[in-house]
Order: structure tokens, then C-alpha cells, then sequence
């Protein structure tokens, strides 16, 4: 059973990886701007670039502002990785400092945080009528076969990926994983 889903709230963050920001992520994304003064969006795996990463956080951040461009009220902040989720956990809380609400689908990170702050998954905020069932494997895959990733994704971040060759080189170096 979901818990009581606050209809506003002053501070929320959400830590997804954003590889590439796709429909689903931007629905996600803009109810999180509908439902707080301040979000927070971390960049995870922000030290990380391999077939699960194939973009960097600054290309991530940027797929992020294109995605919310006119919107204001947030702010991006790279998470790294460390192998360690204790030390993980102690390094989010204090990156983001007191919260209202933390937004998460992963399970493990849940369980990190749960302690700490309240958790609410994000299908909990978007409206049904903009849910857009797509995750980032689905996107990542599509690209790599070359097959309707574009319809995918926002059309600012076809356009982005396409003028700097991004697809192109996640075929490159991490096609045959994919």
C-alpha cells in the first residue's frame, strides 16, 4: 500500500541515473517540479561510463536542463557510485541535507534511505494519463539496434543526441553489450 502521497511539498530529490532522459523520466521529472519548491535531481552513477552508463553526467545534466528547459526551481547534483552503501548512504544525506520526500524506484537505494527520509516511488506522482512505461535498458537497446529509440525520448534530446553523435558512439563502444 503506497503511503499517503503529499500533494506539495518544500524540498524533494529523486537520484536515478538519467541514461539517456527519456519520456517516462520526463514525466517523472516535471510532476517532481509540480509537487515541491525545491527539487533536487541526482546524477547516479555519475562516476561510472560502461554499457549501463553510456553517457557522461555532464551529457546526463544536459538531457536533464533540456528536458525541464523553462522550468526553474531545480537544481542537478552528480551521486557517484562507491561500492559500498553505508558509505553511500552517509554521503547522499549529507549531499542533500534535510528533505520532505525522496523519490526513488530502486529497491536497494529505498532500503538505504528509508531510515532517513520519506520514500515515495515516482509512478506515485506522475498522473496515469502522462505515465509513459519505458525504462532506460528499453531506450539504451533501441538505440543500439538503431530501432525507434527516437519516439522514445523528448524531441530536444533526439535533437541533442543526434548533433553530437551520442547514439553513434554508444553503438561504438557498447553496441554488441546492449
Amino acid at each position: 500500500m503506497p503511503r499517503a502521497i503529499p500533494s506539495h511539498v518544500g524540498r524533494l530529490a529523486m537520484i536515478a541515473r538519467w541514461k539517456p532522459v527519456h519520456l517516462g523520466h520526463a514525466a517523472v521529472l516535471e510532476s517532481l517540479l509540480e509537487r515541491a519548491d525545491e527539487v533536487i535531481v541526482g546524477i547516479g552513477s555519475s562516476n561510472r561510463y560502461n554499457a549501463r552508463n553510456p553517457f557522461t553526467s555532464g551529457e546526463s545534466a544536459t538531457m536533464i536542463h533540456l528536458a525541464l528547459r523553462g522550468h526553474a526551481g531545480y537544481r542537478v547534483v552528480e551521486v557517484p557510485d562507491l561500492d559500498d552503501g553505508p558509505r553511500w548512504r552517509l554521503m547522499v544525506k549529507d549531499m542533500l541535507g534535510p528533505l520532505d520526500l525522496f523519490v526513488t524506484a530502486n529497491g536497494y537505494v529505498r532500503s538505504l534511505l528509508l531510515e532517513d527520509y520519506p520514500i515515495l516511488h515516482p509512478v506515485h506522482l506522475v498522473h496515469p494519463e502522462r505515465r509513459v512505461p519505458l525504462d532506460g535498458s528499453m531506450v539504451r537497446a533501441a538505440m543500439a539496434r538503431g530501432d525507434g529509440w527516437r519516439a522514445m525520448v523528448p524531441e530536444a534530446i533526439a535533437q541533442y543526441l543526434d548533433a553530437h553523435g551520442l547514439v553513434e558512439r554508444l553503438r561504438a563502444e557498447f553496441g554488441e553489450a546492449l
